[in-house]
């Protein structure tokens, strides 16, 4: 079952799945949302007027060592967070996946709130349950599937730090 969001942004997620739109979109999203939520103090950002929730993930880069923060759409489970790997259906798996496997522990800013989390990449039917569970805010992310088709794109689970 969707989850209810207006009929606007319904409309914007939909023009979002256009393939020439999501050409653009995993271009620049990360940075137009970088830039807005600066400007409004982190009040605003271009994927959460899709209707999604976004989370500010600050993870260490994998090859780097550099600290890396990024605007992901992060889906609140109580105290857990689900990360979808999408990288809007693209042949690779985006850069903070990388990151979050080779070093777990990581860093969500939400809404003022911030900790220490652990990320693990889930499978099965804990899979399956997080991807529904994300598709009822989004429904890009079966298209994406479609278009990696040659790759299963992982669910990520960030957990408190304890």
């Amino acid at each position: 079952m969707r989850r209810k969001i207006s009929a606007w942004q319904n409309a914007f997620q939909r023009v979002a799945i256009l393939r020439p739109v999501t050409l653009v979109l995993a271009t620049i999203l990360h940075h137009a949302d970088i830039i807005l939520l600066r400007l409004s103090n982190g009040r605003l950002n271009f994927t959460a007027i899709m209707g999604l929730p976004v989370i500010e993930l600050i993870t260490i880069g994998a090859k780097s060592g550099i600290r890396r923060t990024l605007p992901l759409a992060g889906y609140p489970d109580g105290e857990k967070y689900i990360l979808i790997a999408s990288n809007f259906g693209r042949s690779k798996h985006p850069a903070w996946y990388h990151n979050l496997m080779t070093n777990s522990e990581c860093f969500v800013n939400n809404k003022g709130l911030s900790g220490t989390f652990i990320a693990r990449e889930v499978v099965g039917q804990e899979r399956t349950q997080y991807w529904e569970f994300a598709s009822s805010y989004y429904l890009g992310y079966q298209v994406y599937q479609q278009r990696a088709a040659h790759r299963k794109i992982p669910v990520m689970v960030l957990e408190p730090k304890r």
